[in-house]
């Protein structure tokens, strides 16, 4: 049993229903262990998906206090969703939210080379708008490139009821 889900009647295995959720949902929620306090920061992103592999792109800030904490603990846990849409029903326990999700965990790894940053830029920036895009050094020089080195995750979809 994968780590987490509990409903797998709605557990999404495509990985091209995966990759489409991946495509359309633009935020994804970061958490991470900031001492013994946890801290979640919602981030646009880019990803990849090769040889069975899922990596995702952030960037930010040169510096600040994601980056702080991913310096001494870089475990993060993620979670991803899209397609969300209230429905109602004819008593309390009827109403609910379709969605599709994905949440998972890895390791992030904060990029240091000029050539690794606008790797994850490409990426990035091909998630977020569909296009295609060159970096520079000097551009890549203003921020930070973090990459999620994703060690598992689960993907979900709650459809909306028939008669909603």
């Amino acid at each position: 049993m994968k780590p987490g889900l509990t409903r797998r009647e709605r557990e999404v295995t495509d990985i091209n229903e995966i990759l489409r959720i991946l495509d359309k949902a633009k935020i994804v929620h970061i958490g991470l262990i900031d001492g013994d306090e946890p801290y979640v920061v919602p981030m646009n992103y880019g990803y990849t998906y090769e040889n069975e592999k899922l990596t995702l792109y952030l960037h930010g800030a040169t510096e600040g206090k994601k980056l702080d904490i991913m310096r001494v603990n870089p475990k993060v846990f993620f979670s991803i969703e899209c397609d969300v849409e209230p429905f109602s029903g004819s008593v309390a326990c009827q109403y609910g939210t379709s969605y599709s999700s994905i949440m998972g965990k890895g390791k992030a790894v904060i990029s240091e080379t000029p050539e690794e940053k606008m790797q994850g830029l490409t990426f990035f920036m091909k998630t977020q708008t569909g296009l295609d895009f060159d970096f520079n050094e000097r551009l890549v020089s203003a921020v930070s490139v973090i990459k999620i080195e994703v060690s598992e995750f689960t993907a979900k979809h709650r459809p909306k009821p028939i008669n909603a």
